[in-house]
């Protein structure tokens, strides 16, 4: 499916690995130009041409930047000034128990969680309006509606993000713009992948298995029964950004393998 994307020009946050990373190849398929972003130049520049390699006909840039950080940020404003798709997809997060997080340490997750991303649509947005046209897209988490109780300070920026996104997109009422979230569950990222492995260190064992073992052992509450992989989501957030989805307006689209048992 063509989904009328060649062209254009996305800023994906985050996207040097994981989640990001998928985003951006999925949308470099459909001919999107991609600013690719992620704090470490090496790693961004190794992704962007990998893309460049996958992708000839695009021209990936190399967006590499801490947009956590006021200066860096406003280098990164000044340097790519006009976009049509923003993907906040950059995020951190942790396991951890309440009683060890302390102020500083919820401080840094709403600077990098939600201050970080909502100053990219503040600067992008007015430009989308006047032209009539653009997508801002959050990566949130089923974190953001079933809180595990395991990384309070995520899940309560991911939260946050459902409303910013909601309340941004009411300022889009009757335009080609729009303001969506995607949630993500468990999701089989670098970083998972070497979990899993080190959980069981049989070297004889599939990764099939250990992932099954794992998710019936920890998830098993899970429909999937396995992680989602992160080009799944890269392909819903490509049509979410493309012009077939005008629909979805604020929404909060959930794609969690069964995880959230609620009806909505």
């Amino acid at each position: 499916m063509d989904m009328g994307l060649s062209n254009r020009t996305a800023l994906v946050t985050g996207s040097s690995k994981g989640i990001g990373k998928a985003i951006a190849l999925e949308l470099a398929r459909e001919g999107v130009h991609v600013l690719v972003n992620g704090r470490h130049a090496d790693e961004v520049e190794h992704t962007v041409r990998e893309i460049k390699t996958a992708f000839p006909e695009t021209s990936p840039q190399n967006a590499a930047a801490d947009i956590a950080d006021i200066r860096e940020r406003e280098a990164l404003l000044d340097k790519f000034p006009h976009i049509d798709i923003l993907i906040n997809n950059m995020g951190i997060y942790e396991m951890m128990k309440y009683e060890d997080a302390d102020d500083e340490v919820w401080e840094a997750y709403f600077r990098t969680n939600v201050l970080a991303a909502n100053a990219l649509v503040r600067a992008f947005l007015p430009g989308m309006l006047d032209r009539n046209e653009g997508r801002i897209l959050f990566i949130a988490s089923e974190e953001a509606v079933m809180p595990s109780g395991h990384m309070p300070q995520y899940a309560m920026t991911k939260t946050m993000l459902l409303s910013l996104s909601r309340s941004l997109s009411k300022l889009t009422a009757g335009t080609e713009v729009t303001v969506n979230s995607i949630l993500p569950g468990p999701t089989l990222s670098e970083k998972v992948h070497g979990i899993v492995d080190g959980m069981y260190p049989d070297e004889a064992m599939a990764f099939e298995d250990k992932e099954r073992r794992f998710m019936a052992a920890t998830l098993p509450q899970s429909e999937l029964r396995r992680f989602i992989r992160p080009m799944e989501i890269g392909r819903l957030a490509a049509f979410v950004s493309s012009p077939y989805a005008s629909a979805f307006r604020g929404s909060p689209i959930r794609m969690d393998g069964g995880l959230v048992p609620t009806i909505y």
